[in-house]
C-alpha cells in the first residue's frame, strides 16, 4: 500500500514537472514570436514612414513654357553671357499680360526653378539657330510650388503661414487648368549631382563617390584580408604572438567607426598629405573597417572545410600550400565571398569616418576619379537632413530608401552566392 502511494506521488510529481517544462517551452516560443513580431512591426513603421515622407521626391512638378529667344538678350557670339533669366521670365509675363504691378511680376517669376534659365541656355548652346525663335520647353518649378502642388504646403492656411501667396495660388490654378503643369518621374534625383535648390538636387555624385570608395575598399581589403586569414588559419604557428594578433583582430571588429575616421584623418590626410574628400581616402578608411570582418569570415569559412579534404590532399602527396590553394580555398570561397559582400555592405552605410575625412563637401558635379572631391550616399543623406528647406526632407527619405535598396541587393547577392556555390558533405 505504501509502495502504491509513493508511486502515485512520484507520478504526480512527474506530471507537474512535465507540465512546467511544457509551459516554459510555450512561454519561450511566445517570447521568440513576440520578439520577431515586434522587430517586423518596427521595420514596418520605419519603411512606412520613409515611404510616406520620401515618395513625393520620386516625382517632380514641371511647367510647360513657350520661350522666345530674344536676339537682344542672347547674342549668337556670346551665348554663355545671355540673359536667360529674363528670357524665362518674359515667357510667363506673356502668358499673363494682365499682370502689371512690379510685386506681382516678381511673384510670377518665382514659379519656375532657378535652373530653368540654365536648361534653356543649354538648349541654345546645342542649337544656336534657336536664337530669334519661340520654343516649347518643360522646366521644373521652384521648390515652394512643387511642395504646394504635392499638397505638402496646404492652401487652406492663412497666407502669411505659407510660402505661396494668394496671387500665386490663383496663377497656379490657371496654369493647372491650362494643362501646363505635369508631374513626371524625377530622373533628376538619380542623374544629377547635389544642388542648393531642392528641385534640382540629385544623388548621382554621391552614388558615383560611393562606387569609387567601395572599389578602393574592395581592392585593398579583399586580397589583404584573405591572405591574412589564410596565414593565420593554415600556416601561422600557435603561440602568444598569433594569439595576440587574433585577439586584436576580434577587437578591431568592434571598434566604433568614428575611430577609423580619426585614424584616416591623422594618417592618410595629415601625414601622407592625400586630398580631403577624395574617394581614395574614403576607400582606404573603409578598408580598415572591413578588414577585420573579412578576416574573421574567411577564417570561419576555412574552418568549415572538413579535415578529410586536407588529409586527402596530403595523402596524394600535395604540399601544404597546394592543399590550401587547390582544395581548401575553392571550397571555402562561397563563405569568403559572403563575408566580403556583407563587410562591403556595412562599409557602404557608414557615415562617421567619411564625415571626418571631409566627404561631406558641397559637390555639384560627379567625381571623375578616385582623387576628385566627392560625397557618398550616407554623407549626402547627412547633408540633406541638415538643410532647412522643406524639399530636402523628402529627398532625405528618398536617399535613405535608395541606400537601403543597395544594402538589400548586396545582402541578397551574398545569400545567392552562398546558396549557389556552397557544398554539403
Amino acid at each position: 500500500m505504501a509502495t502504491q502511494v509513493s508511486d502515485d506521488v512520484a507520478t504526480g510529481a512527474r506530471k507537474k514537472h512535465n507540465q512546467r517544462r511544457r509551459g516554459a517551452n510555450i512561454r519561450l516560443q511566445a517570447y521568440g514570436i513576440g520578439a520577431i513580431g515586434l522587430a517586423i512591426l518596427m521595420l514596418g513603421v520605419l519603411f512606412t514612414s520613409l515611404l510616406y515622407t520620401g515618395a513625393s521626391s520620386f516625382i517632380q512638378t514641371h511647367i510647360d513654357l513657350e520661350v522666345t529667344i530674344d536676339p537682344e538678350l542672347v547674342k549668337a557670339d556670346e551665348i554663355q553671357q545671355g540673359n536667360f533669366r529674363v528670357v524665362v521670365r518674359r515667357s510667363l509675363e506673356e502668358m499673363f499680360p494682365e499682370v502689371q504691378s512690379r510685386t506681382d511680376l516678381r511673384a510670377l517669376s518665382q514659379i519656375p526653378s532657378n535652373g530653368a534659365q540654365y536648361q534653356v541656355r543649354d538648349l541654345v548652346l546645342d542649337d544656336p539657330d534657336l536664337i530669334g525663335k519661340t520654343i516649347s520647353v518643360t522646366v521644373p518649378v521652384s521648390d515652394a510650388f512643387d511642395q504646394f502642388h504635392k499638397g505638402v504646403i496646404p492652401r487652406d492656411v492663412p497666407e502669411d503661414q505659407r510660402k505661396v501667396n494668394d496671387f500665386q495660388v490663383g496663377v497656379w490654378d490657371k496654369l493647372v487648368a491650362a494643362d501646363r503643369i505635369s508631374t513626371p518621374f524625377n530622373w533628376t534625383l538619380f542623374f544629377s549631382a547635389d544642388s542648393r535648390f531642392p528641385e534640382l538636387a540629385g544623388m548621382s555624385g554621391a552614388i558615383v563617390g560611393s562606387f569609387y570608395a567601395l572599389l578602393v575598399c574592395f581592392l585593398i581589403s579583399f586580397p589583404v584580408g584573405i591572405a591574412a586569414a589564410i596565414y593565420l588559419e593554415e600556416f601561422a604557428p600557435k603561440n602568444r604572438i598569433t594569439a595576440l594578433i587574433e585577439v586584436n583582430i576580434n577587437n578591431l571588429a568592434a571598434v566604433p567607426s568614428v575611430v577609423f575616421g580619426l585614424l584616416g584623418l591623422a594618417v592618410f590626410i595629415q601625414f601622407f598629405g592625400l586630398p580631403r574628400s577624395a574617394p581614395l581616402v574614403g576607400g582606404m578608411v573603409l578598408s580598415l573597417m572591413t578588414l577585420p570582418t573579412i578576416i574573421i569570415s574567411t577564417r570561419a569559412a576555412l574552418k568549415a572545410v572538413p579535415p578529410s579534404i586536407r588529409e586527402g590532399g596530403f595523402g596524394i602527396g600535395a604540399s601544404h600550400q597546394q592543399v590550401v590553394q587547390h582544395h581548401v580555398l575553392p571550397l571555402a570561397m562561397p563563405g569568403i565571398l559572403t563575408g566580403t559582400i556583407i563587410g562591403l555592405a556595412q562599409a557602404l552605410g557608414e557615415s562617421a569616418p567619411l564625415l571626418l575625412i571631409g566627404m561631406n563637401a558641397f559637390i555639384t558635379s560627379d567625381p571623375g576619379g578616385i582623387m576628385d572631391p566627392a560625397t557618398a550616399l550616407p554623407t549626402q543623406i547627412f547633408i540633406w537632413a541638415d538643410s532647412p528647406e522643406r524639399g530636402f526632407v523628402a529627398r532625405t527619405s528618398a536617399a535613405i530608401l535608395v541606400l537601403i535598396g543597395f544594402l538589400v541587393v548586396m545582402n541578397l547577392v551574398a545569400v545567392v552566392l552562398r546558396q549557389r556555390f556552397q557544398r554539403k558533405w
